[in-house]
C-alpha cells in the first residue's frame, strides 16, 4: 500500500469512526427522548381517567359503545381498561388488544395497594408491541391500565438509523475524496524526491535539480537532498581528479624504476660507483612511491573523519611536534607559542603540522638559520629562510599534486600541504601562504574552537 493510499485509508477510517460514534449517541439520545414522551403520554391519560370516579360510564358515553375511541385517533394510547381487585378486567377506551394481565397488574389492582402506584411494562401481542403503564386507585376500587402501540415509535427510529447510515455513508465518502486531496498534495513532492532518488540510483547522474519551496519538513527534506546531491558530486569529481592526478604522479617513479630494473640486469657489469648510485636511486625512488602511496591512501579514505573532536592545546602540540622534528632532521626549531585551547582531532592537526614543518626543512637543507613555529590563538605558522614562493605560488601550493618551479627537483610526491587545507577546513579553518620578509616563506593554518569541553582536560601529545 502506498503512502498515499495510506492516507486516504486513514482520513476514511476517521470519519467513518466519528460518524459511527455521532450516529450511535444521536439514535440512542432520540430513542430515549421517544420513549420518555410515549411514557408522559401515557401517564397524563392515566391521570385523566382515574380523576372520574365513574370512568367507564363517562368514557363509555365519549366513545359512544361502538368500539371507536377519540384518544386513540389522536394518538395518545390505543386502549385502557380497568382491573378490578378480584382481577375482572373492564373495557373503557378502545379495542381489547389482548395484553395480558400479569402479576405485578394484579398486585396494584388489589385491595391493599397504595392510590397512585405506577408500573411501566412493555408488552408483545403478535407482531405487535405496545407500552403499558398500570395506575393503582386505591381504597380496593382496583387499577387503571392504558397501553399504546410502539409502531410508530420504531418507524420514527428507523427512519433515524436509515438517515443516520445514508449520512455516515456520504461522510465516508466526502472524506475519501478529501483524503485523497490531501494525500496528494502532501505526498506529491515525496514522489517527486522518490522519482529523483531512484533516477540517481539508476543512473548514477548526481547533476538534478530537486525542487523545494515552503517551509515544512519535506521542504527540508529537499534543501537536504539537494545539498547531498551537491556535496556527492563535488566528492566524486575530487576523487576524478585525485586519480587523475595520481596517475600522472605515479608515473614518473614507475618509469625510473623500471629503467633501473633494466639497467640492473646489467648490474655486474656496472663499476661499483655506478653500483652504489644504481641502488641508492632505486632505494629512493621506493621510498618516494611509498610516500606518495600512503598520501593517496590518507586523503583517498580520509581516516581523520572517525578521531573524535576534543580539546587540543595548540602550544603543547607545537612543542612536542617541533621536538619531534629536532630529533629527526638535527635542525634547530624555535617554538614560540601562546596558550591556546580548541576543540579539535588533535592528531589530524598534529599531521598538519608535520607536514609544515616536513615542507620547511625540505626547502631551507642548509640549516643555518631556525625554523619557527609560532602560534597565536587558533592560527599556526611556520616560518623559514627557503627559497621563498614565486609569484602566483601562494594560490596554488595548497592545491593537490601542485610543485612550484622550485621544488620540481626535489622529492615529494605534492601533498602535503593539501592535507593541511583539508585539515583546516574540516576544523572550520583557513591555510595562508606568504612570502617572509628577507627571504623564505610563511605558510600556516587556523582552527577554530569553542575551547575545552566540560570535566575534560587538554590533549597532550606523547612523544
Amino acid at each position: 500500500m502506498t503512502l498515499r493510499q495510506k492516507f486516504i485509508v486513514a482520513f476514511a477510517a476517521v470519519a467513518v469512526l466519528v460518524a459511527a460514534l455521532v450516529g450511535s449517541f444521536s439514535y440512542i439520545i432520540a430513542a430515549r427522548n421517544l420513549h420518555i414522551e410515549v411514557d408522559r403520554s401515557l401517564a397524563a391519560a392515566a391521570a385523566t381517567l382515574s380523576s372520574d370516579r365513574d370512568a367507564s360510564a363517562n368514557t363509555g358515553a365519549r366513545a359512544g359503545g361502538s368500539g371507536t375511541w377519540t384518544w386513540g385517533k389522536e394518538g395518545i394510547i390505543q386502549t385502557a381498561r380497568t382491573i378490578a381487585a378480584d382481577g375482572s378486567v373492564t373495557r373503557i377506551l378502545g379495542p381489547d388488544a389482548g395484553i395480558p394481565i400479569s402479576a405485578d397488574d394484579q398486585a396494584l389492582a388489589a385491595a391493599n395497594a397504595a392510590p397512585g402506584s405506577i408500573l411501566f411494562e412493555n408488552a408483545t401481542v403478535g407482531d405487535t408491541s405496545f407500552r403499558v403503564l398500570t395506575q393503582s386507585l386505591g381504597d380496593g376500587k382496583g387499577a387503571i391500565q392504558v397501553a399504546r402501540e410502539l409502531g410508530e415509535t420504531s418507524r420514527v427510529l428507523g427512519a433515524l438509523a436509515g438517515t443516520t447510515l445514508l449520512v455516515g455513508l456520504g461522510v465516508l465518502l466526502a472524506a475519501a475524496a478529501a483524503g485523497w486531496l490531501v494525500a496528494r498534495q502532501i505526498t506529491r513532492r515525496l514522489t517527486g524526491l522518490t522519482e529523483v532518488a531512484e533516477r540517481v540510483s539508476s543512473t548514477g547522474y548526481l547533476d538534478v535539480e530537486i525542487p523545494a519551496g515552503g517551509h515544512d519538513e519535506v521542504s527540508r527534506l529537499s534543501a537536504s537532498l539537494q545539498s547531498m546531491l551537491a556535496e556527492l558530486a563535488r566528492s566524486r569529481d575530487d576523487q576524478h581528479r585525485l586519480l587523475e592526478n595520481a596517475g600522472h604522479e605515479l608515473r614518473t617513479p614507475l618509469t625510473s624504476l623500471r629503467t633501473n630494473v633494466s639497467v640492473m640486469r646489467r648490474f655486474a657489469e656496472l663499476s661499483p660507483t655506478s653500483q652504489r648510485r644504481l641502488l641508492d636511486d632505486v632505494d629512493g625512488e621506493t621510498r618516494e612511491l611509498t610516500n606518495l602511496v600512503n598520501e593517496l591512501v590518507e586523503l583517498a579514505t580520509d581516516r581523520r573523519d572517525a578521531e573524535r573532536a576534543e580539546p587540543v592545546d595548540l602550544a603543547l602540540l607545537a612543542e612536542r611536534t617541533a621536538a619531534r622534528f629536532r630529533r629527526r632532521s638535527g635542525r634547530t626549531i624555535t617554538v614560540d607559542a601562546q596558550p591556546c585551547v580548541v576543540v579539535a582531532r588533535p592528531h589530524a592537526v598534529e599531521r598538519a603540522l608535520s607536514n609544515l614543518l616536513d615542507n620547511a626543512v625540505k626547502f631551507h637543507p642548509d640549516g643555518r638559520e631556525p625554523i619557527e613555529v609560532r602560534v597565536r590563538g587558533g592560527a599556526v605558522e611556520v616560518l623559514d629562510r627557503g627559497p621563498g614562493l614565486e609569484s602566483g605560488d601562494a594560490e596554488r601550493v595548497f592545491d593537490r599534486f601542485y610543485r612550484s618551479a622550485t621544488a620540481r627537483s626535489m622529492s615529494g610526491s605534492g601533498l602535503g600541504l593539501s592535507i593541511v587545507r583539508e585539515v583546516a577546513a574540516e576544523h572550520g579553518g583557513t591555510v595562508s601562504a606568504a612570502a617572509r620578509p628577507g627571504g623564505g616563506a610563511v605558510i600556516g593554518f587556523t582552527v577554530t574552537g569553542d575551547g575545552p569541553l566540560p570535566d575534560s582536560k587538554p590533549h597532550a601529545v606523547a612523544q
